[in-house]
């Protein structure tokens, strides 16, 4: 008992002495305006990520920050072919080259046929690529795997990118193949989607369906997106996503006022246009038809995504968001990790529960 004693006694002396001398000093900064300046400091990997998914970040950070891993002569960048063929292994689809509505596009079909449930269902694809790159390997990675998983024909446009073309060259696109396959299919069997410059793209076309009186389709799905043009995506996620998901530093802030986006299919656009950002406004996005939005905690994009779901909600929208933690922008391109298959699965399920209802 006195040992007991004594020891209660030298523990309450050290903590009196620790409080006398101060709690350590606090190296982040906070100015007036709320900006935090943090130290340099140490990011381990999730460890709430699959084993696989551990793998596929460690790879991913070292070799997005490889340059020649970013070339892309054929269209498909050398950090994205293997994720491709394995796709094309575990995927068995057709595809065949074709123009919809004077629009150049690739349309894929499950190798065993369109399961009879889709017959009249299609879903269209906008790839990614920052609205300048990656066509065709973004178009095939996101449409591959829900044409085979789905069982539904998926239509992938090859739009007009800068800096050869600027806005709105791609929404004209867009509606132009929409109101092609209107002809044979009901707008409320008719899904839209895509990742990245894809899931802007994505919505940036609903709203030009609206101010062109174009009816609504069935269901949408912004991925690895959101609706509100900013420097990158925006937000804090430009700050503390982008190194972590990237291995790369943020994005520059943009100057206050600043009206054009520094993307040179933007050059003229104003960033405040409903038609370019969406989330602007709230009668546009009110008039959005249910929307699935899919980011990761390491995804760049992730304030945007997270701001348009709020946005979307508030406008009445049915509006799911999926938040795949430790991943990053584009993750689910690797068909063999299991977050990636968690997400086709999210986005299989919705379609079907929205296309034709």
């Amino acid at each position: 008992m006195q040992a007991k004693w004594i020891a209660l006694s030298a523990a309450a002396m050290i903590s009196a002495a620790a409080a006398a001398d101060g709690p350590p000093p606090n190296p982040i900064q906070v100015d007036p305006d709320g900006t935090v300046h943090v130290p340099a400091m140490t990011i381990p990997v999730s460890e709430y990520l699959s084993p696989e998914g551990k793998a596929y970040l460690a790879e991913h950070l070292n070799v997005i920050r490889r340059p020649e891993m970013l070339l892309q002569p054929d269209g498909v960048p050398p950090f994205l072919a293997g994720y491709l063929k394995r796709q094309q292994e575990l995927f068995p689809v057709d595809r065949q080259e074709t123009s919809i509505g004077g629009v150049h596009a690739y349309v894929y079909t499950p190798k065993g046929g369109v399961a009879p449930k889709n017959a009249k269902r299609v879903l269209i694809n906008l790839h990614g690529g920052g609205f300048h790159e990656c066509w065709p390997g973004c178009a095939q990675l996101e449409s591959i795997p829900l044409a085979a998983l789905s069982g539904t024909k998926v239509v992938t446009l090859d739009y007009r990118q800068g800096p050869k073309y600027e806005f709105p060259a791609a929404s004209e696109d867009v509606a132009a193949a929409y109101k092609e396959l209107l002809k044979t299919y009901k707008p409320e069997n008719i899904g839209i989607y895509g990742c990245s410059a894809g899931g802007m793209l994505t919505g940036m076309s609903l709203a030009w369906f609206q101010s062109h009186g174009l009816p609504r389709p069935g269901a949408a799905g912004i991925f690895c997106a959101g609706l509100r043009m900013s420097a990158g995506f925006g937000g804090d996620a430009n700050y503390i996503s982008m190194p972590a998901g990237e291995g790369n530093m943020p994005f520059p802030p943009p100057k206050p006022g600043a009206p054009r986006s520094a993307l040179g299919y933007f050059a003229h656009a104003d960033i405040n246009d409903p038609l370019v950002s969406p989330a602007v406004s709230q009668d546009v996005l009110a008039k959005f038809p249910p929307t699935l939005m899919i980011t990761a905690t390491r995804g760049f994009e992730l304030s945007s995504a997270v701001y348009t779901h709020s946005r979307l909600v508030k406008a009445g929208v049915d509006a799911d968001l999926h938040v795949y933690e430790g991943l990053f922008h584009g993750f689910f391109y690797n068909p063999d990790v299991p977050e990636s298959r968690d997400a086709y699965d999210v986005m299989v399920k919705f379609f079907d529960r929205h296309l034709g209802r």
